[in-house]
């Protein structure tokens, strides 16, 4: 009988999945990484006008349509002040795609990948799909990542360093000197810096930066998507930005595991992305308005949590038993186990939920909290 893939088989099923599966179905859920708010109307106008026309019945592009590129690209300038080439784009089936995309076309077998632990459940994963060799690093006590352990980290074997900012799970922004520095490893090393930005304008504090503003070499690959900023998670549409020899590179991957991402998620992602912002900003200040309510509430039961500046998520620091006792309660979060090694001790909330629900929530946390105290 014909065996399986070892890559395969050391691919487990994510933490969160699990989780998920075995939580109470009338449960809160404070595990689910996606907004609950709808795409904005101009998005979705997007796609049914590019519907309705027959723009959609076709493959695009490879890479994408041009004028979708052309979007992504002006974003870029209009955001940050960067001039990136249209050429230098591939859109993609979310920014999961594009990690996998990165990661293919640069780890060779046993190649190192140094990544955030805890972190996005996909580096590990994707990292040993990859044939390469998974190298999670621990976190700074903010639960930002530090650059000098990033750096120690590097070895001969190393290919490609991780950057999150803002993080999932930790909600952590890594500052301007971090990012410089983040840049500076991937040039004086010649390693790549792969930047997950995928959170990047979920912010509530300070600025996002990129390693690729630093850059002086085209050792860093930018990676994002539509699905948080724009709630397009169902929509499956990201993109990765590189140079172009390393385009190249990713393009073959792509154009043989997807040929091109979906038409009519291309045609809303451009719509969201030449469209008003005005949505974007609303979402991100309810986000801010819900964060606080969690912090205030996790830190009345007792626990520590470091402030979140980005994305949606809490990562507080919590006694044994504090998960299964809050899930067994009523209220899904996610162990921080499920994000790494380093992530014991920790759980993962998620704020993208309504506020009379976070409410009750936080009362049940406070209850749970206390009875194992």
């Amino acid at each position: 009988m014909t065996g399986f893939a070892d890559r395969v088989e050391d691919v487990s099923i994510s933490g969160i999945r699990k989780v998920f599966e075995a939580a109470d179905e009338d449960a809160i859920n404070l595990g689910l990484g996606q907004p609950d708010f709808p795409t904005p109307a101009h998005a979705r106008r997007g796609a049914i006008e590019a519907i309705e026309s027959g723009q959609v019945d076709a493959y695009t592009s490879n890479k994408g349509t041009p004028q979708l590129r052309e979007a992504i690209s002006a974003k870029y300038d209009r955001d940050y002040g960067i001039e990136i080439d249209p050429a230098d784009v591939i859109a993609t089936s979310g920014g999961s795609e594009a990690l996998h995309l990165a990661l293919e076309a640069h780890v060779n077998p046993g190649d190192e990948v140094i990544f955030p632990d805890p972190g996005f459940v996909s580096y590990d994963a994707l990292t040993r799909i990859a044939d390469g060799t998974p190298k999670p690093v621990p976190l700074r006590e903010d639960l930002t990542l530090d650059p000098a352990t990033v750096e120690e980290a590097i070895t001969d074997e190393t290919a490609v360093f991780v950057v999150n900012s803002p993080a999932n799970p930790t909600g952590a922004v890594q500052s301007e000197s971090d990012m410089r520095e983040f840049a500076r490893i991937a040039d004086e090393h010649d390693v790549l810096c792969l930047s997950d930005e995928v959170y990047e304008h979920i912010l509530f504090e300070g600025e996002h930066h990129s390693p690729f503003d630093f850059a002086e070499t085209d050792n860093v690959v930018v990676v994002s998507a539509c699905s948080k900023t724009y709630s397009m998670t169902g929509w499956r549409l990201g993109w990765v930005i590189a140079s172009n020899r390393r385009i190249k590179r990713m393009l073959r991957v792509h154009q043989y595991g997807q040929a091109c991402a979906s038409a009519p998620a291309q045609f809303a992602a451009e719509a969201a992305l030449t469209g008003s912002q005005e949505p974007v900003q609303e979402m991100v200040d309810t986000f801010e308005r819900r964060r606080d309510l969690v912090l205030d509430g996790l830190t009345d039961a007792g626990l520590e949590v470091p402030t979140p500046k980005g994305a949606f998520y809490a990562m507080p620091n919590v006694p044994e038993g504090w998960c299964q006792e809050v899930i067994d309660s009523g209220v899904i979060v996610v162990p921080g186990d499920a994000f790494g090694a380093n992530g014991d001790g920790y759980a993962r909330l998620s704020y993208a939920t309504g506020t009379e629900e976070l409410k009750e929530a936080l009362e049940i946390i406070d209850d749970a909290t206390r009875a194992i105290r």
